[in-house]
């Protein structure tokens, strides 16, 4: 799914009020992260994660390889943050609508 930019920039702006729930550091990006933050996506749909400055990559050059290995869609990547969504196949989680 591609956004448009209207439908990215209110993707950001519910993402301005998160807090991150996962952060990556100098262990970069293992099976284990992706797992973990597979099963977030699954529950949240739109998640923020922090990438350390000890990371070997910053978030910019992260946001795309998460995106392709979590099938999700990149929102943003600002600083060292990233932003990412998917729609959630889950029953009973409350789904974000465009």
């Amino acid at each position: 799914m591609n956004f448009n930019s209207k439908q990215r920039a209110n993707l950001r702006a519910m993402a301005s009020t998160l807090e991150p729930v996962y952060i990556i550091g100098k262990g970069n990006v293992t099976d284990n992260v992706i797992k973990g933050i597979d099963e977030v996506l699954e529950k949240r749909e739109l998640i923020k994660i922090t990438v350390l400055k000890t990371a070997e990559k910053k978030a910019k050059e992260l946001i795309n390889d998460l995106a392709f290995a979590l099938d999700a869609e990149p929102v943003c990547a600002i600083g060292n943050k990233i932003v990412l969504y998917r729609k959630s196949e889950t029953e009973g989680v409350e789904h974000i609508e465009f």
